[in-house]
């Protein structure tokens, strides 16, 4: 997605590392790029809005639940194989815990 303009930081950078800004997980210097751009880029910030109003109601409806330790721990191990860049197995990380975590 892009809205055709130039800007300092290019739509498909911030669309690619969303998720880290609305997680916090990104230096400020960065966080107030992805702001500047948010203020000149329609698009982009209708999908930030989007992704936004999408994790508040997974926050609201799924928070609650317990995660087991298993499934975070693999989940966590392939979000950082994404994240280097390294290929991911095409395994199913849930398929591979035992029945009682996945019910």
């Amino acid at each position: 997605m892009s809205c055709g303009e130039p800007h300092e930081t290019d739509c498909s950078e911030v669309l690619d590392h969303l998720y880290e800004f609305l997680d916090h997980e990104m230096p400020d210097s960065d966080c107030t790029k992805f702001e500047v751009h948010f203020e000149e880029c329609s698009p982009c910030l209708e999908k930030y809005g989007l992704e936004q109003a999408v994790k508040k109601l997974v926050k609201r409806c799924c928070g609650h639940d317990d995660v087991p330790a298993d499934l975070r721990s693999k989940v966590m191990g392939r979000i950082d194989l994404i994240r280097s860049g390294q290929a991911v197995p095409d395994q199913d990380v849930v398929a591979d815990l035992p029945t009682a975590a996945t019910d």
